[in-house]
């Protein structure tokens, strides 16, 4: 195998893969990338894969000889992201199939770097959807669904399927909700499909075939934000599922991950019909009311209180941690029914006004005890709910 390629072609192709690279491998060639260059195609294709999540990339390069191997994927990465911009070629003997003879040689303009590496055969492939029917959805729905819900997943292992995001695919509409029991993210997007976003591999799901739900980990989706990071905005990704597995494909990125088993809560019966209150500000002024708060929050117990005046139509922010000090914050809003002191976790509140978006927000409550909704006006379908805190008198 010998290659040229830019520096910065293989640094970013090997960065993205090498993210879902076990640190702890159990076996030792999944803490490698496959290298795998394509002498017809002149194209050089990695992937990274920990039985889980899977993550395929290509670039075009100078192939000279084709050939595959594994190599450290740290390692690797470490090497050429430290090598300067330029052209780097890649270099093995070709000789044997055992571990101790794979050596590949990296060349720049500087130096010259051997790494040693496993034989492909030892690498699992990437698992494949055998269906031809896939959902296309924009880049710019995907990414808003994503930044909307993600960060709503739990952390607690032991209730795997709200580690994730649950996924509905309607005919004219995609649904994303995350939730970890104290809180629930809900994002509503428009399925905008144009007719060139089918091809002859696949073709959109009808009617008939919807809803689909799946529920995907926040890691695997984490991932496919950064890919949609970096897409065009008028690109459209292709998602091909069954009971399992699921397939996301986009330009020259490929990502594959099993799905949460488990039923997802039944979220829409938590979402109250009729409100009492409404207030109605400017989301970064309550946001940066909160943040500066939160320094003493922080202190004590996360806790910040809302205090509604409705006469004065002004919203005050306190916190009181005692024997450190105490803070207050207030700022003219729009409220609709009477007064009211309620209280918020900080760190919940402060993810999902940093989410909102919209300059202007709305926030929607009954009693001090019941689940408040914050939505956005205008824009982005959003509803994101918090449970409040319990004020101890």
């Amino acid at each position: 195998m010998k290659l040229v390629c830019s520096q910065s072609d293989l640094n970013t192709n090997l960065s993205l893969v090498s993210r879902v690279v076990p640190s702890r491998p159990t076996h030792p060639v999944l803490g490698n990338v496959l290298l795998e260059a394509d002498q017809k195609n002149q194209r050089v294709l990695l992937t990274a894969f920990d039985l889980s999540v899977g993550i395929q990339t290509s670039f075009n390069a100078d192939v000279e000889t084709g050939g595959e191997i594994t190599l450290p994927a740290k390692l690797l990465n470490d090497i050429v992201s430290r090598l300067p911009s330029g052209e780097i070629t890649l270099e093995d003997d070709g000789k044997g199939t055992d571990s101790d003879s794979l050596i590949v040689t990296l060349t720049s303009a500087t130096g010259r770097y051997q790494v040693r590496g496993m034989s492909s055969e030892e690498f699992p492939e990437l698992p494949e959807v055998n269906t031809s029917v896939a959902v296309h959805i924009p880049v710019e729905v995907l990414k808003a669904g994503l930044q909307g819900s993600l960060f709503a997943t739990s952390s607690d292992e032991t209730k795997q399927v709200l580690t994730g995001v649950h996924l509905t695919v309607q005919s004219d509409k995609l649904e994303f909700a995350a939730t970890d029991g104290h809180r629930l993210a809900v994002v509503e997007t428009n399925r905008r499909i144009e007719e060139s976003a089918t091809t002859e591999a696949t073709q959109e799901l009808d009617d008939h075939d919807l809803p689909v739900e799946f529920t995907l980990p926040a890691r695997a989706l984490r991932e496919l934000e950064r890919i949609v990071s970096k897409a065009e905005a008028q690109d459209v990704i292709a998602i091909q599922f069954e009971p399992g597995q699921i397939v996301c494909q986009g330009g020259e990125q490929r990502l594959t991950s099993r799905t949460l088993e488990g039923q997802y809560p039944s979220y829409h019966q938590l979402l109250p019909k009729h409100f009492q209150r409404q207030i109605i500000l400017d989301r970064r002024q309550l946001l940066s009311a909160v943040e500066r708060i939160a320094v003493l929050a922080d202190q004590k117990n996360n806790i910040v209180k809302f205090n509604i005046d409705s006469v004065n139509q002004r919203l005050h922010l306190s916190v009181e941690a005692k024997d450190l000090g105490s803070g207050r914050e207030s700022m003219e809003v729009q409220i609709s029914g009477d007064s009211l002191e309620i209280a918020f976790n900080v760190k919940y509140l402060i993810d999902g006004l940093k989410a909102l978006y919209t300059s202007d927000i709305q926030i929607q409550m009954n009693e001090a005890n019941s689940p408040v909704i914050f939505m956005p006006l205008g824009g982005l379908k959003m509803t994101y709910l918090i449970m409040p805190v319990q004020i101890r008198k």
